[in-house]
């Protein structure tokens, strides 16, 4: 069986206003809408576009969290995932928010236990998390997995026993050839999601969602890095208008700026 694997993080929504705790501890998400990584969000309609295309048997998407997580693999089944699979970290300390808390090479660890699990031919995740922004654990699971990645695509054609992907660069468009199986990150340009209908997420209820835990893979949770306070950004300074690109470069070289 051909199967696509898709990760997927459990994040605060895209259209909330991110707020810090006012001790900065963390961030505070109590009452916060919750949803899919955006870009995770992307990778999984690619998924689902390949098996449509008959180029796939089944998609399988993954998480690691909480239990909460199971809303957002719930939203996934109904877009029109086959199974789902919850890496279940409550035991191991997880946060309310999903795997916040957890490092990139620790969920690339548990990629890679559930591609030696699942066996897929495709592993697509996104590019990157909006919380973290960190862009590692694609390319730490493709690492880890010995096997080629194919980072921030904005299209993927699949032929036979490879992919040709295309990447947006600074230049202007890369396009690179690797084999498969392979690792995929998603690009914001690569596809627009599905709506996700009533209808579909009823159906979904029924879809199988297995909770698997990080011992059971064989995963360890130890962080290496501590965050140790949150700051929001500093406020946004007033602008000024100035007549001509002389008073701009006075006004830049009076604040030290070139």
């Amino acid at each position: 069986m051909k199967r696509v694997l898709v990760g997927i993080k459990r994040v605060v929504d895209y259209n909330v206003r991110v707020r810090v705790k006012p001790d900065g501890s963390g961030i505070a998400l109590d009452g916060v809408k919750m949803s899919i990584n955006p870009f995770d969000e992307i990778a999984l309609e690619e998924a689902l576009r390949i098996k449509e295309r008959g180029a796939a048997d089944e998609v399988v998407v993954a998480s690691v969290g909480n239990a909460d997580c199971q809303q957002q693999l719930r939203t996934a089944l109904a877009m029109g995932a086959d199974r789902a699979l919850l890496v279940d970290t409550a035991s191991a300390g997880g946060a309310p928010g999903g795997d916040l808390g957890l490092e990139p090479l620790t969920l690339a660890r548990v990629l890679l236990a559930l591609v030696q699990r699942e066996q897929p031919f495709m592993v697509i995740l996104g590019k990157q998390a909006i919380d973290d922004d960190n862009s590692q654990t694609g390319p730490m699971l493709a690492a880890l997995w010995d096997r080629p990645q194919a980072t921030f695509a904005s299209k993927i054609e699949l032929a036979g026993e490879k992919a040709i992907v295309t990447r947006e660069v600074d230049q202007g468009l890369e396009t690179l050839e690797v084999g498969l199986p392979a690792v995929f990150t998603t690009d914001l340009r690569l596809n627009e999601p599905r709506y996700v209908k009533l209808p579909d997420i009823m159906k979904a209820k029924r879809k199988p969602l297995d909770t698997l835990s990080l011992s059971s893979l064989g995963v360890s949770s130890r962080a290496r890095v501590k965050a140790v306070r949150f700051e929001p950004p500093p406020q946004r300074q007033k602008g000024i208008r100035v007549k001509d690109a002389a008073e701009l470069a006075a006004a830049l070289k009076q604040k030290g700026l070139v």
